[in-house]
């Protein structure tokens, strides 16, 4: 009886410090593909001289399970970004009526628990503005020109 106590107060331990892991570690995607879509982005606008919107891929916000990323039948083909297999997260770029600014941003489910994180990165159009996320990102949250969670709470979790 007395193992059997142990066993679960171990347990009551160690499953959730498990599933904090579990959510840090997908998310650490986000990061490594908002900054190679930076990239992209920036490499398209010195060929062409304005940012390319890009609609959300995919186009519902995945949840613990990765989703499939269609970077052929999308807006990213343009970019030539693609990110690396399934993703656990949905990205989409908005950009400023001039082409001169734009926010990339990301949303996810990692963990279940129905409250989507919301990631991005802001650069300013011409006059100074930024433009808000497609999915969602609040630029006035977001600090300029560095990835970053679009909430007011900034504690991963």
């Amino acid at each position: 009886m007395l193992v059997v106590a142990i066993i679960g107060t171990l347990a009551t331990v160690a499953i959730p410090v498990f599933q904090r892991y579990q959510s840090k570690s997908k998310t650490a995607e986000v990061t490594t593909n908002l900054g190679s879509l930076r990239i992209a982005e920036e490499s398209f606008f010195a060929e062409n001289g304005v940012y390319r919107s890009a609609d959300a891929e995919p186009s519902f916000i995945p949840g613990t399970v990765q989703a499939n990323f269609n970077s052929a039948a999308s807006d990213y083909a343009a970019l030539g970004w693609t990110p690396e297999g399934r993703v656990y997260f949905s990205y989409a770029v908005a950009v400023s009526a001039d082409g001169a600014g734009h926010t990339a941003d990301a949303a996810a489910d990692v963990d279940g628990d129905g409250v989507v994180q919301l990631w991005g990165y802001k650069k300013s159009d011409g006059s100074g503005a930024y433009i808000n996320g497609a999915l969602g990102c609040a630029v006035a949250i977001l600090p300029p020109a560095e990835i970053g969670r679009c909430t007011l709470d900034q504690s991963i979790f």
